[in-house]
């Protein structure tokens, strides 16, 4: 039902609120697809960590933490910037920026995300890699 609710803002929006740019803007989204925050493939001898999903709704966060195989996120996770002057903000800009990171082969067992939206507040999810692995 919160997926309902979240397409159905979505479809109510006006283009100009439609800009994706704030935490009360991405929070609904990201909160109805926590599932496919991540994904994890192995690919060419690594682990590849992919956070394409939170770079697509990156306006509105400021900040995404993850641990490998932690209860708690160590590293930060850099994301590209959100281009504001552009009629998507959102834009992946894959020849500048990729959305993940290497790890050695078979490294990953479990990912712990933190993301802290630019209102300051946080959403933490967990996952197991037989869960978000991708073929």
């Amino acid at each position: 039902m919160r997926l309902w609710t979240v397409l159905t803002a979505l479809l109510l929006m006006s283009p100009a609120q439609a800009q994706f740019v704030t935490a009360d803007q991405v929070r609904p989204i990201l909160q109805a697809t926590e599932g496919n925050w991540i994904g994890v493939r192995r690919w060419e001898g690594n682990d590849l960590l992919y956070f394409t999903h939170l770079e697509s709704w990156r306006c509105g966060l400021s900040r995404v933490r993850y641990g490998i195989n932690s209860k708690k996120p160590t590293q930060d996770y850099e994301l590209d910037e959100c281009f504001e002057d552009k009629p998507n903000p959102n834009i992946l800009d894959v020849e500048n920026h990729l959305p993940y990171v290497t790890l050695p082969l078979d490294s990953v067992e479990t990912i712990v995300i933190e993301v802290t939206y630019d209102d300051g507040q946080k959403q933490t999810a967990f996952y197991n890699r037989e869960k978000i692995e991708i073929p």
